[in-house]
């Protein structure tokens, strides 16, 4: 190894049930990240991977502000799983069990559980055709597209689909076309559901800007919503992601996801990898 080469950008490698995310903390380190530099941190072969990247930076009114990445290079207004992911480091780092947390989404309240887990208020779902948004006024509970889905806003767009198995649906084949669906001018965040029993739930995913993920927690609550607003469960339910469980509670002040959390690893990215983007 060249003990000469420079080592310059620090970051750590978190999930949460599986949806995993490079967290880079701006407050020591300026990252000046661009869209390239994303991609190229994203890529699974050539950078670290994820599906998201998230930067914590100073915040006058909250613990601190978070910025979401796509794989692709684009940002995400929302992301539940990973702002679970830092709300942890930070309670860990801070001693604290409730954090303030300021997002595109807004203020979000972050509290440690017994056990471990963490949960986070992910504000009141957006469920008007021009907050989600849709390119036209449209019935959000049954959008006029095949298979009668839902949108749901949750800081980003979500196009939610019950079915009756969803292990039996190939994300790869359908989930490209209904992100680039016209009726989604910012693209869409792609769920399919199906129902296990009182209040739980099965539940595959199609990120926008990311693919095929193991979990989302925006996701989640959209599907929470969804099923809900349907009458298909009531507003607390379980979710049974392809890398684990998380729990939704649609409650008065907004919608809680709650989940586990896990370090993997810390790093940091050769100042070669940017140089090249």
């Amino acid at each position: 190894m060249d003990s000469a080469r420079s080592f310059d950008l620090p970051f750590v490698k978190m999930h949460g049930a599986g949806n995993d995310f490079v967290v880079i903390d701006q407050r020591s380190s300026q990252a000046c990240l661009t869209p390239a530099i994303a991609r190229a941190i994203g890529d699974r072969h050539r950078g670290v991977g994820f599906d998201q990247l998230v930067t914590i930076d100073s915040d006058g009114d909250a613990d601190a502000r978070l910025t979401f990445w796509n794989a692709d290079g684009t940002t995400a207004g929302a992301c539940g799983n990973a702002t679970r992911c830092v709300a942890w480091a930070l309670m860990d780092e801070s001693g604290k069990d409730r954090l303030l947390l300021r997002t595109e989404r807004g203020l979000l309240a972050a509290e440690r559980l017994e056990g471990g887990q963490i949960t986070v208020n992910m504000g009141q779902p957006q469920l008007d055709w021009t907050e989600v948004p849709l390119a036209r006024p449209s019935d959000t509970l049954h959008l006029p597209l095949d298979g009668d889905p839902a949108a749901v806003g949750m800081g980003n767009p979500h196009c939610v689909f019950f079915v009756p198995d969803a292990e039996a649906v190939s994300l790869e084949r359908d989930g490209p076309a209904l992100e680039h669906n016209p009726l989604f001018p910012q693209r869409a965040n792609v769920e399919f559901a199906s129902l296990l029993g009182p209040d739980h739930l099965r539940l595959r995913v199609w990120e926008r800007g990311a693919g095929v993920t193991l979990a989302c927690g925006s996701g989640t609550c959209a599907t929470a919503v969804a099923a809900a607003r349907r009458g298909l469960t009531g507003r607390h339910v379980v979710v049974e992601a392809d890398g684990g469980t998380l729990e939704v509670d649609w409650r008065e002040d907004g919608v809680w996801l709650t989940g586990p959390v896990a370090r993997v690893f810390a790093g940091s990215l050769d100042s070669s990898l940017l140089r090249e983007v």
